[in-house]
């Protein structure tokens, strides 16, 4: 399957914009996933939007809502904060540049790769390219996508553009409270030269592909033996079995008979609410019944 681009826009230097497109630049597909199984059943789990009292509720009902004191929210429709207009939702501009080292590891989040968008784009594109490769250093930005404005980081990368999101100052904790205990003693001299001679020994280029997910390889391994193990449970699902959440149905209908004998308490007597109430218990009963079946 061909990559998605993750956002579309314009890189811009001072007066120069080069379209480009953005891909993440890590996958997840390498690792080992699961899926919640029901034994008893052997159906998928599924996670549905609930309201307590209310149960499954439609998209379209949900708002954001903001605590602006305990337990008091302000209810925001969410095309409201989609109408929020940011330049950096269609351009990246590259306000600033530093020396890469003057970064800290810290702030470092996530690496997508910045392609140019057709050949037309391309010259621009390694002009800043080979610029940044040369003064050795990185652009800083910022970018909105998926709801959140980022800062940003670009630099080379082999024959393109690497953009790492960075955290912003606040985001970082302070780590003085968690250091502070410890003593500020040098190390003995002694221990200090063992450490550096193996660090010495130990010293080489980096090369990623040294280094394996042992845990994995082992969840692979784990499967592997299980799928040949004839003791191994098996189960059969489908999605589209047309239980369209019928294990709801009783959930479903408890909150409208609520919502209809709150209605009719209104405007009959209690002798006739009273009667309501039995039918209601019995037709969850029969829900219930019906369920179980």
């Amino acid at each position: 399957m061909a990559a998605r681009p993750v956002w579309k826009g314009q890189l811009r230097l001072s007066l120069v914009s080069i379209p480009v497109e953005m891909y993440s630049a890590t996958k997840t597909g390498a690792r080992v996933s699961f899926r919640q199984i029901h034994e008893p059943s052997g159906k998928p789990v599924r996670y549905q939007k609930t309201v307590p009292g209310v149960g499954p509720v439609d998209a379209g009902d949900i708002m954001k809502g903001y605590e602006y004191e305990k337990d008091q929210y302000l209810l925001i429709d969410p095309d409201d904060v989609d109408e929020i207009k940011l330049e950096t939702k269609k351009t990246l501009e590259l306000i600033q540049f530093v020396d890469a080292c003057e970064i800290s590891p810290l702030y470092f989040n996530k690496p997508y790769y910045l392609v140019p968008t057709d050949d037309l784009a391309e010259d621009a594109y390694r002009v800043v390219r080979d610029a940044l490769r040369s003064t050795k250093m990185v652009g800083l930005g910022q970018v909105t996508m998926r709801g959140k404005e980022y800062l940003a980081a670009v630099k080379p990368c082999g024959d393109g553009l690497l953009l790492e999101t960075l955290h912003y100052a606040e985001e970082i904790r302070d780590a003085d409270p968690l250091f502070s205990e410890i003593e500020d003693d040098t190390a003995d001299d002694e221990l200090l030269e063992v450490a550096k001679s193996l660090i010495e020994r130990k010293t080489g280029p980096f090369k990623a592909d040294a280094f394996k997910d042992n845990y994995s390889i082992a969840l692979k391994d784990l499967i592997d033996r299980k799928t040949k193990s004839k003791s191994t449970k098996r189960v059969q699902t489908d999605d589209s079995d047309g239980d369209s959440g019928s294990g709801d149905n009783v959930i479903d209908l408890m909150a409208a008979l609520k919502q209809s004998l709150a209605k009719a308490d209104g405007k009959s007597s209690g002798k006739s609410s009273s009667k309501s109430g039995k039918a209601a218990a019995k037709t969850s009963k029969s829900a219930a019944k019906k369920k179980s079946a």
